[in-house]
C-alpha cells in the first residue's frame, strides 16, 4: 500500500518536475543569448554556413541582376598620344543575396548590416576598356540590408583606352565609353541594370571638379546584349563620358600670338618694294614664327592617328583598343585628317613662306641694274594697261609715258647743239675758201682746235646722260610694273587671309557652340 502511494505521488510530480526544468533550461539560453551583442549574433547567424563562392540563389534558373550606377567625381588626365583617359568615379552596385536574409524582430530589430566584402559572394562586374590598374582606396565592406539586398559603394580611379579626336583642338569634345559586364558569367547568371534613371545619371554634376582643364556635359547610358559566339550571350551596361575643353588658355597662349605675326606680316607690304628692308623684316617673322612654335611645342596635343586643326601628331604608331561603336544618338567623331602636323600652324607658316617669296619676287623685279633690260611691250600691256585697271589698282592706272617737256627740251638741245655744229662746219669751210678783200680775218688755228675739242666733250656729256635717263627711264618702268604687281599680289594675298580666317573663325565657332 504505501509503495503504491508512493509511485502515484511520483507519478504526479514528474510532469511538473520536467516543466519547471524546461523552464530554467528556456531561461538559462535566453540569459546567454541576450548577454551577446545583436550585431555579433547576427553576423554569426548570416555566415555560419554562408558559402561564398556559389552565385546565391535558391532557384539556380533565376539570374542575380546588379544594378549599376557612376557619378564622375574628376576628370584627372587626357593622354591625346596614347589614346587614354584617367577619371575618378564613384561606383556603385547592388544586387539581391538570398542567403543573407533575417527578420529584424530576433536581431534587435537590426535592418542593415556591415559585413567584409571578402565573406560574402561578389559579382566580378569589370570594365572593358581598362588598360592600367588605379590608384584606388581599397573599400572592405558592403552594406546588407535584412531582405538580402547588398550595397557595394567604393571610388574608382579609372584608366580606360579612349578613341580621343582632336582634330577640333581646342574646341574638342571627346566621348568615352565606360562599359561594365560580367567577365564570365552570361545574361542567364548575372544580368546587369540602371540603378537611376538615364535622365538623373546624365545630369548629375553635383560631385564633379568643375575647375579643370575639361567640362562635363554629361554622362549618357546604353544597355546592350552581345555575344562571342551564338550560344552565350552576355549583357552589358555602358556610360558614355562626354567632355569637352575649355580653350580660353590655349586661345591666349596659341592662337593670338600667332594671329599677331600674321598681321605683322600684311604691314610688312606697306614697306617701299625697292627698299631692302622688307625681305630682312619677312625672314625676321619667318625665324619669330619657327621659335614660336618650337615654344610651345610641348603646350600642343600629341596624336598618333591623325592630324589636329591646331597642334602637333606623334610619328609613333600606338595598338588600338577594340572598342564597340557608339549607338547613332550619342555623339560621334568623324575620323581626322592623316598628317604629321597641325594644320593651322602649317597654313601660317605656308603664307609667311609664300609672302617671302612675293617680296624676294618684287625686289628681284625692281632691282637697280646698269644692263636691265626694257620692260617687254606684252609686259607693259598685261600689267600698266590691264591689271592696272582693275577697280582695285585704280589709283595705279596711269601707265607710262615721257614727259612733253624733257622730250622738247632734248630736241631743242639737239637743234642747237646741231646748229652749233654746222655753224662750226662752216666756220671750217671758210677757211678753206680764199679770202676776199673785205672778209674778215679767220681766227687763230689753235682757238678752232680748242672749240673742236670742248664740243666732243660736251658730246660725250649728252651721249652720256641720254644714257643715264635711259636708265633711269627702265628702271622706272620696272619699278611700276613691280609696283602693281606689289599691289595685285598684296590684295590677293590679303584676301586669302581673311578667307582663311573667316574659315577657321566659323568652324571653331561651330564647333564650341554646337
Amino acid at each position: 500500500m504505501l509503495l503504491w502511494a508512493r509511485q502515484a505521488l511520483l507519478t504526479l510530480l514528474l510532469p511538473t518536475l520536467l516543466a519547471q526544468g524546461e523552464a530554467r533550461r528556456r531561461g538559462g539560453l535566453q540569459g546567454r543569448n541576450t548577454s551577446r551583442p545583436a550585431l555579433l549574433r547576427l553576423s554569426d547567424h548570416l555566415l555560419a554556413n554562408y558559402k561564398k563562392g556559389v552565385r546565391p540563389v535558391w532557384d539556380w534558373r533565376k539570374p542575380t541582376t546588379v544594378s549599376v550606377d557612376v557619378i564622375v567625381y574628376a576628370i584627372l588626365s587626357v593622354d591625346e598620344k596614347n589614346q587614354v583617359l584617367t577619371t575618378y568615379i564613384w561606383y556603385r552596385q547592388h544586387w539581391t543575396d538570398e542567403f543573407l536574409q533575417w527578420n529584424p524582430e530576433d536581431f534587435d530589430n537590426i535592418t542593415k548590416l556591415s559585413i567584409p566584402t571578402d565573406s560574402i559572394w561578389v559579382p566580378d562586374i569589370l570594365i572593358n576598356e581598362f588598360v592600367d590598374v588605379g590608384k584606388s582606396p581599397n573599400i572592405p565592406y558592403v552594406y546588407v540590408q535584412h531582405h538580402g539586398e547588398v550595397q557595394n559603394y567604393k571610388p574608382l580611379q579609372v584608366v580606360t583606352a579612349c578613341s580621343l579626336d582632336i582634330y577640333n583642338f581646342p574646341f574638342d569634345v571627346q566621348n568615352c565609353s565606360l562599359t561594365f559586364t560580367s567577365w564570365l558569367h552570361t545574361i542567364q547568371d548575372i544580368n546587369v541594370s540602371l540603378w537611376r534613371s538615364p535622365e538623373k545619371v546624365k545630369s548629375d554634376k553635383s560631385v564633379f571638379m568643375n575647375q579643370g582643364e575639361w567640362e562635363l556635359l554629361g554622362v549618357l547610358t546604353q544597355f546592350q546584349e552581345f555575344s562571342l559566339d551564338s550560344s552565350d550571350h552576355y549583357a552589358e551596361m555602358k556610360f558614355y563620358v562626354v567632355i569637352r575643353r575649355r580653350p580660353l588658355f590655349y586661345v591666349v597662349g596659341l592662337l593670338l600670338p600667332s594671329i599677331f605675326l600674321m598681321v605683322m606680316d600684311i604691314m610688312g607690304f606697306y614697306l617701299p618694294p625697292d627698299s631692302g628692308e622688307r625681305v630682312s623684316f619677312k625672314i625676321t617673322l619667318l625665324l619669330g614664327y619657327s621659335v614660336f612654335l618650337i615654344i610651345v611645342s610641348d603646350t600642343l596635343p600629341a596624336t598618333a592617328i591623325g592630324t589636329p586643326l591646331i597642334g602637333k601628331a606623334s610619328s609613333e604608331g600606338r595598338a588600338q583598343a577594340g572598342e564597340k561603336p557608339a549607338p547613332s544618338h550619342l555623339p560621334c567623331v568623324s575620323p581626322p585628317i592623316p598628317g604629321h602636323t597641325g594644320v593651322y600652324f602649317v597654313v601660317c607658316m605656308a603664307l609667311l613662306v609664300i609672302s617671302l617669296a612675293e617680296t624676294i619676287f618684287i625686289v628681284r623685279l625692281v632691282h637697280k641694274q646698269d644692263l636691265q633690260q626694257p620692260v617687254p611691250a606684252w609686259l607693259r600691256h598685261l600689267v600698266l594697261e590691264r591689271i592696272a585697271r582693275l577697280p582695285c589698282l585704280r589709283d595705279q592706272s596711269t601707265s607710262h609715258r615721257p614727259p612733253a617737256a624733257s622730250q622738247a627740251t632734248k630736241t631743242d638741245d639737239c637743234s642747237a647743239m646741231g646748229n652749233h655744229c654746222g655753224h662750226f662746219g662752216r666756220s671750217l669751210d671758210l677757211e678753206k675758201t680764199p679770202r676776199g678783200r673785205c672778209s674778215p680775218p679767220p681766227p687763230p688755228r689753235g682757238a678752232s682746235l680748242a672749240v673742236h675739242g670742248l664740243l666732243q666733250e660736251l658730246s660725250s656729256i649728252r651721249h652720256f646722260l641720254e644714257k643715264r635717263d635711259e636708265i633711269r627711264e627702265v628702271a622706272r618702268d620696272w619699278l611700276q610694273v613691280g609696283s602693281v604687281l606689289d599691289k595685285l599680289l598684296f590684295r590677293i594675298y590679303l584676301m586669302v587671309v581673311l578667307a582663311y580666317s573667316v574659315t577657321l573663325v566659323t568652324l571653331w565657332s561651330i564647333w564650341h557652340y554646337s
